[in-house]
């Protein structure tokens, strides 16, 4: 009989809508991040770095980068034959067949995984955060406090507390009130969305709440154990953590790694970041180009300008070709005597020469201001811009498209082409 202290439950099928064009055919988790990795080596270096071997990963929308790139877990140490990870994405059932309809609801419907593993203990994970935290060291406080829950928590500003759940906690860190984005918060410490179950009390809530539709772990099951009067403490966490699922705050994590003192450091010796790493030949710098405050991904080939920019592996630049404050994701070429100016660019995108991206004044995005904004370029996977045109700030490109598809050579600040079927 196999039996863990604790299991980790990975929740990884989101969608990312607020990532735009970026995640039109790939799940959140499996964006890309700092070159080399993407979004999901945190947790799961995280599972191992804090001794954690079993690790269930649920997946769901658009999960086959994803898959392919997790494998059978030999990078993070988790290809075990006792434990190691398990891919759980939704499946057909002799009753029903449904899809995830909410994080509680897509750890209920894995009862049965978790049951085999028979945990003592149940941490709940999302697979879209950038951050580094030993788990053990939230368990033993767990333990000592004897809590049913224990909520990860860090202070936030108060103007943004409105847009997390918040937790009201006295001074043993005990949770006094629970209040999910209030429009009147009474506290800043923010739940990371990560939680702690004893398994007992973790089973009776999901099979108490297992008929609630949509049902979530903020909405539904930290509020239902607080009401039975379950024992659930605050974990205070200090260290770096950044929710990336906006175009801003993932661009802005990005930059920060390129900081002369970045304040989120990718190479600790002590606590090593893990990914699938492909075999290819080292980067090339040309004699004649020029790298400031950049990370550059093995196979990249830099012939032009690169300043303050995160290059992925393979990439191109191009003769004369001036990149600042970007995003260049593997694979992607940029042409000869191009600028690319606060830009993010999907995986495996063609960029002509003398193309423009960035520049001119901003305006609001008609198809999504919220989505697409913080002065942005947001350039879709496998798209193609070709020669001669300019593109302004707060737009989106999806698809190949073509000179007819730029009025004057021009796509103006605010404005998209999607020709890519569902990437809206």
């Amino acid at each position: 009989m196999i039996r863990k202290e604790m299991i980790a439950m990975l929740l990884a099928g989101g969608q990312g809508s607020r990532l735009g064009v970026l995640t039109a055919g790939v799940a959140k988790p499996a964006v890309a991040f700092g070159g080399k990795y993407r979004i999901i080596d945190f947790p799961l270096s995280n599972c191992i770095n804090s001794g954690i071997d079993t690790v269930g990963v649920l997946t769901q929308y658009q999960p086959l980068r994803l898959n392919t790139h997790i494998g059978i877990g030999i990078p993070w140490d988790l290809d075990r034959n006792n434990g190691g990870v398990t891919i759980l994405p939704p499946y057909g059932k002799s009753e029903s067949s449904e899809w995830y309809t909410g994080t509680a609801n897509a750890i209920f419907q894995n009862m049965n995984y978790m049951e085999s593993c028979h945990p003592e203990y149940v941490l709940i994970l999302s697979g879209d955060h950038i951050y580094k935290m030993d788990y053990e060291v939230m368990l033993e406080f767990h333990k000592e406090n004897r809590a049913d829950v224990t909520i990860a928590t860090m202070p936030v500003p108060m103007g943004e507390a409105g847009r997390f759940g918040i937790v009201i906690a006295d001074e043993k860190k005990k949770i006094m009130a629970f209040e999910e984005k209030p429009k009147e918060p009474r506290s800043n410490l923010a739940s990371m969305g990560i939680y702690i179950f004893s398994w007992d009390a973790l089973k009776e809530a999901l099979y108490h709440l297992k008929d609630q539709s949509g049902c979530d772990f903020g909405k539904h099951v930290i509020p239902y154990c607080h009401e039975t009067g379950r024992s659930l403490y605050a974990y205070e966490f200090n260290g770096y953590w950044k929710d990336v699922g906006t175009l801003g705050s993932y661009w802005e994590a990005n930059m920060e790694l390129v900081d002369l003192i970045p304040e989120f450091n990718l190479y600790e010796e002590y606590w090593k970041i893990y990914t699938k790493s492909d075999i290819i030949e080292p980067q090339y710098i040309a004699p004649e180009a020029r790298v400031e405050k950049c990370i550059v991904g093995e196979g990249a080939e830099i012939y032009g300008e690169i300043y303050h920019s995160v290059i992925g592996p393979g990439v191109v630049i191009g003769k004369g070709t001036v990149v600042s404050d970007s995003i260049i994701m593997k694979d992607t070429v940029i042409g000869e005597n191009s600028r690319i100016d606060r830009a993010i660019i999907a995986e495996n995108c063609r960029i002509g020469s003398r193309v423009s991206l960035g520049g001119g004044e901003e305006a609001p995005n008609r198809l999504d201001a919220d989505i697409y904004a913080f002065g942005l370029v947001t350039v879709g996977e496998d798209s193609v811009i070709p020669d001669d045109v300019s593109v302004g700030k707060n737009t989106a490109i999806a698809g190949v498209t073509a000179e007819e598809d730029y009025p004057d050579k021009r796509l103006p600040g605010g404005e998209v082409i999607i020709k890519a079927g569902d990437a809206e």
